[in-house]
């Protein structure tokens, strides 16, 4: 995942700099230059979620403004969405809502699903309440929902290869490290076991995943960007709401199903703002 930070200035009489990190997901890359960035003369600081945790440890005073962040409230980097009362705000990736609309993708592009393995991320503090608005969603739509670990590569490629044991199965991965990460892992086992999935990103779907429906990333750091402008003309965080997405795009790929063996309906094709084929 990316971990982008700029460096700039309110004063017109500075010059306006930036800096730039990139840590991916490696946790300890992320405290490391969270570390160094903070030590600074910073403004602001723009990054995803998997940095905000961090940098919310070493600075209660520079501005931040997150993008990726799920529940900012749940995770403790805000006091409400409409006040966040500290140096936090920024925008979330995710609305609990969108759980019931993965399920409905899955059921509607593969039938014959009956069940459901929700790839639980236990190092975010949002899956509880994803995998509760999943369950929801799950019990009123008749397929059975479990939650399988994913800690590391060994765990999740045991895991999903248990749970194909059994027939009419679907993956479904969500917002989050996992994702990402072992990304091509996933997309391989579900590949190998005919498991259609259906993820929060659209680069689980271009790197060969089925089915993406989620926020559109652009959009959400374009009006991050506004909220680094207000703040360098003298708003502050603590005034300033988490806004939750506008935009969503839903991205198939058709090569995919192809090799799933499924014909995706008109209906869901007509949706999709993407299609790889």
């Amino acid at each position: 995942m990316q971990f982008e930070t700029r460096w700039a200035t309110a004063d017109p009489e500075r010059i306006p700099r930036y800096a730039t990190r990139w840590a991916t997901a490696d946790r300890e890359r992320v405290r490391r230059y969270v570390a160094d960035l903070v030590a600074l003369d910073l403004d602001v600081i723009v990054a995803p979620g998997n940095a905000i945790a961090a940098l919310q440890r070493a600075t209660r005073s520079v501005p931040i403004v997150f993008t990726q962040v799920s529940d900012p409230v749940g995770a403790g980097l805000v006091k409400t969405l409409t006040h966040p009362g500290g140096n936090i705000t920024g925008f979330m990736n995710f609305e609990y809502g969108i759980s019931g609309k993965w399920l409905e993708l899955l059921k509607e592009t593969a039938p014959r699903v009956t069940r459901a393995a929700f790839i639980r991320d236990s190092s975010i503090a949002e899956g509880p309440a994803q995998l509760g608005a999943l369950q929801g969603a799950a019990a009123s739509s008749g397929v059975e929902l479990s939650s399988i670990g994913a800690q590391d590569a060994e765990e999740i490629e045991r895991n999903i290869t248990a749970f194909a044991l059994s027939p009419s199965g679907g993956v479904i991965v969500p917002a989050g490290r996992v994702g990402v990460v072992y990304r091509e892992l996933i997309i391989a086992l579900t590949a190998q076991h005919l498991l259609p999935s259906v993820a929060s990103d659209r680069i689980f779907v271009t790197a060969g995943g089925l089915i993406s429906y989620g926020p559109d990333r652009t959009d959400e750091y374009r009006r991050a960007a506004g909220y680094v402008d207000r703040i360098l003309r003298g708003e502050k965080p603590a005034d300033l709401p988490v806004q939750a997405p506008t935009k969503y795009e839903l991205v198939i790929n058709l090569k995919t199903a192809k090799v799933l063996g499924l014909d995706v309906p008109p209906t869901v094709l007509a949706r999709a703002d993407e299609v790889i084929e």
